[in-house]
């Protein structure tokens, strides 16, 4: 089956090195397209939980899968996240086809996208980073919870049940703290200028048109690969919102040259790459 070609998509909080990571899914989607661009918005490493202990080879089937895109012509850009700060002083370093940096502006069709991850809005992990790792530890035992709920019910042919989903619904801060970070993303934008702004962080998919009285924006999340199972893809000159539970296609499994590959060889293939011409980009996701 022929990869699905578009121009750019976007990943965020895919979470590799903790047990919610959905790995074998994101290897499946990111085998079934052909981006010219690939943007990793995010949390793609999760380095708060990261453990010698647990970082299965389905996880660093991903990071070989993005690494050999790279070498074969794809732009990826890592924007940085907060369970990934640790790469931020490394922000601006090119790799051949791999750049790592805070945030982005790509000029799409005549308009004007800003990425970035969206944590500058958390005051949780700003001001008091020890709580926020302490409640990524809480988020991970929740999921693994969900798995085993979720076993039980399939087992009993019932459909699935996301208990994080349920909790974030039903507690009103937690809805108006979504509430304030989209609002928060689409005013800073608007005033800026830009006519897309793509975040991801609070798991939160979506494309959606807002306004205010200063302009029009459209506002995007890529969501996350943990509960939702999406990303973002731009083709075409419109904007949509690919749902793994709804869009996935056949599986794609790795490519044959990529499997005798080790990581080192596909490190080389990248730094040997010529890279092409850059889109405007931008240093930090702080202004």
């Amino acid at each position: 089956m022929k990869k699905r070609k578009i121009d750019v998509a976007v990943i965020s909080d895919v979470h590799l090195g903790t047990y919610g990571c959905h790995a074998d899914e994101i290897l499946i989607y990111l085998n079934s397209i052909d981006p010219k661009i690939l943007i990793l918005n995010g949390d793609i490493v999760d380095v708060w939980q990261f453990s010698k202990r647990y970082f299965p080879s389905s996880h660093m089937k991903v990071l070989k899968k993005i690494i050999g895109m790279a070498s074969k012509g794809v732009q990826v850009y890592y924007i940085t996240g907060n369970h990934d700060e640790m790469l931020r002083k490394f922000s601006g370093t090119i790799m051949g086809n791999v750049q790592i940096l805070d945030k982005l502006v790509l000029d799409l069709d005549g308009k004007k996208a800003w990425f970035f991850h969206g944590d500058v809005f958390d005051a949780s992990i700003t001001n008091a980073k020890w709580l926020a790792k302490l409640g990524g530890k809480g988020y991970d035992l929740l999921i693994l919870i969900n798995r085993a709920l979720n076993w039980g019910l399939t087992k009993m042919g019932r459909e699935k049940y996301s208990l994080s989903k349920r909790i974030k619904n039903s507690v009103k801060g937690a809805v108006k703290y979504i509430s304030n970070f989209e609002e928060t993303a689409i005013n800073l934008a608007i005033e800026k200028g830009y006519d897309y702004v793509a975040c991801g962080h609070i798991h939160q998919p979506k494309k959606e048109l807002k306004e205010n009285k200063y302009g029009r924006c459209v506002y995007l999340n890529s969501g996350d690969w943990v509960e939702n199972l999406t990303a973002l893809e731009y083709s075409f000159k419109r904007w949509k919102l690919y749902q793994y539970n709804h869009d996935k296609l056949s599986p794609f499994f790795a490519d044959e040259e990529i499997k005798n590959m080790d990581m080192q060889q596909l490190i080389n293939s990248i730094t040997s790459t010529t890279t092409p011409e850059k889109n405007k980009t931008e240093g930090n996701a702080t202004e």
